[in-house]
């Protein structure tokens, strides 16, 4: 078993990453990757650290050689300008960049995207979506990422605070869309289980119409924890339904 999303005291985590390594081992992975967020994202890492955040995983991977293979990754946000050498990237869009050049927060808080969408879209949720999905659908191009981040991160809050109907045909062609483009890159598309471990949502992103849609389009799915303390490593894994459909061999 391998989780590859994860994040440190390098970034926004809680533990740091031996804390964390050791606790895979405990539960049994075979692989672990630690992926703390890019500069460009506020609870990212600054380039320096990112130079002390490479050689930490280094030093790990000597250390625990032999009892599980620990891999050094970054969660590149769309915003980022950490093109460094990791092991594999996680590209992942947290933030809309608006015109006056200040930022629309798309998962901090459910008051930060509502404020988001008031004073940058008029209220009109569907014209945020839509935004979020056009910025979405270049993240490969622009993050040159390996892995596809939490593809519907705009319905974090939407179970506990819906403000928008997710079967609504604006919002549906707005993820086809951007699917449709990132489907033709090849690269796989995280089932991420953070938003589930910290009590926002019932269930992964993408939504299971989403997951549908890329497996039947011939796309691929990854199963990641998103796990921003060690308890929550591979939360969710033993799940048939969320693993369904998910590659079982990891890819990097």
């Amino acid at each position: 078993m391998f989780d590859l999303h994860m994040h440190t005291t390098f970034s926004d985590g809680k533990h740091s990453p031996e804390e964390m390594v050791l606790e895979a081992i405990r539960r049994g992975l075979d692989t672990v990757g630690i992926s703390d967020h890019s500069s460009g994202d506020p609870c990212g890492m600054t380039l320096a650290q990112s130079d002390d955040y490479r050689a930490e995983i280094a030093r790990l991977k000597k250390k625990y050689a032999g009892q599980i293979r620990i891999l050094c990754g970054l969660e590149r946000d769309y915003l980022t300008d950490d093109f460094g050498l990791y092991d594999y990237t996680i590209g992942s869009v947290h933030w809309l960049t608006m015109p006056d050049g200040h930022h629309v927060s798309i998962d901090w808080t459910a008051e930060k995207q509502r404020e988001g969408a008031e004073k940058y879209f008029g209220g009109d949720w569907y014209a945020l979506a839509e935004a979020y999905y056009e910025a979405v659908s270049h993240v490969a191009e622009v993050t040159k990422c390996d892995i596809i981040g939490h593809f519907d991160l705009l319905t974090k809050f939407m179970e506990k605070d819906p403000c928008f109907d997710p079967g609504h045909p604006r919002y549906i062609r707005a993820w086809q869309d951007a699917c449709d483009t990132l489907l033709k890159t090849g690269k796989p598309f995280e089932v991420n289980t953070g938003a589930m471990s910290r009590g926002y949502r019932t269930a992964p992103y993408p939504a299971a119409e989403i997951r549908r849609y890329i497996l039947s389009n011939g796309g691929k799915l990854l199963l990641s924890s998103d796990a921003h303390a060690r308890e929550f490593i591979a939360f969710g894994f033993d799940d048939p339904e969320i693993r369904e459909g998910c590659m079982e061999k990891c890819p990097v």
